[in-house]
């Protein structure tokens, strides 16, 4: 198993690569979740404006 793990002594790289691209894929789909409930709140607070009665 540490042979594995060790990948012929690039293991500290390869699994860094793979850390790192771990790391912007979960931030990629935080960032995605917060921007598509910003966009919702807008939507649905330019549709309240819409049916409001203009003043």
């Amino acid at each position: 198993m540490m042979d594995f793990l060790a990948m012929g002594g690039h293991g500290p790289f390869i699994w860094g690569s793979y850390g790192a691209a771990l790391l912007v894929l979960v931030g990629e789909m935080i960032w995605l979740r917060r921007r598509r409930i910003a966009l919702r709140r807008q939507l649905a607070r330019l549709a309240r404006l819409q049916e409001s009665p203009p003043s």
